[in-house]
């Protein structure tokens, strides 16, 4: 019951939305070759959950970065819930696109209207930028089994400047085969 009203409770509790990231990468730890590349890490299973999560979410936020790699639709594709997308966001100290919300640091999520429930999709740098300011309650995995080798780690440094700072941070809260790709649900100890 609790886990269904995650998005309420946290806009209760913490005065913002529950934020979910969601990662796809190798097993290696890379969301990206080095020339960039990264359509698709994972497989149609896994790209059909993301949907789900997006129909959702009350909101999807990209960074810059992946807005202008990727120009990203973040709709729902899936039949019978296209009508289920979400607001979409961009966080970008630069000029707003159209269509899209800003924010223009992770902290900003304090201020949003109407949004119980935030999924976080896009680029290493805004996955770091929210994990640094310890925003994050919930974390999607995708793992697909591929080994990237040099390329596009799926964050930077978070801020932790000793491995004991790390445990006890994360708790396991699924795990799930999505066809050839591995689902990990990770939920911050708090």
């Amino acid at each position: 019951q609790a886990r269904s009203m995650a998005g309420f409770l946290a806009r209760v509790r913490l005065g913002r939305p529950l934020v979910t990231l969601k990662l796809a990468m190798s097993i290696d730890g890379r969301i990206a070759l080095p020339s960039g590349e990264s359509k698709w890490i994972t497989g149609e299973d896994a790209r059909a959950h993301v949907h789900l999560e997006r129909a959702r979410a009350d909101m999807i936020l990209v960074g810059r970065g992946t807005y202008v790699a990727d120009r990203p639709r973040l709709d729902v594709r899936l039949p019978g819930l296209e009508d289920r997308s979400p607001r979409r966001a961009l966080l970008t100290r630069g000029a707003p696109v159209d269509g899209w919300e800003t924010l223009s640091r992770p902290e900003d999520v304090f201020a949003l209207k109407g949004v119980n429930d935030l999924l976080v999709e896009g680029g290493s740098a805004t996955a770091t930028a929210f994990l640094a300011a310890d925003l994050v309650d919930r974390m999607l995995v995708y793992r697909a089994p591929l080994l990237i080798g040099e390329g596009k780690s799926a964050m930077g440094y978070i801020g932790l400047d000793r491995i004991a700072e790390a445990h006890r941070r994360w708790g396991l809260v699924e795990t799930r085969a999505l066809g050839a790709d591995r689902l990990e649900v990770y939920e911050r100890l708090r």
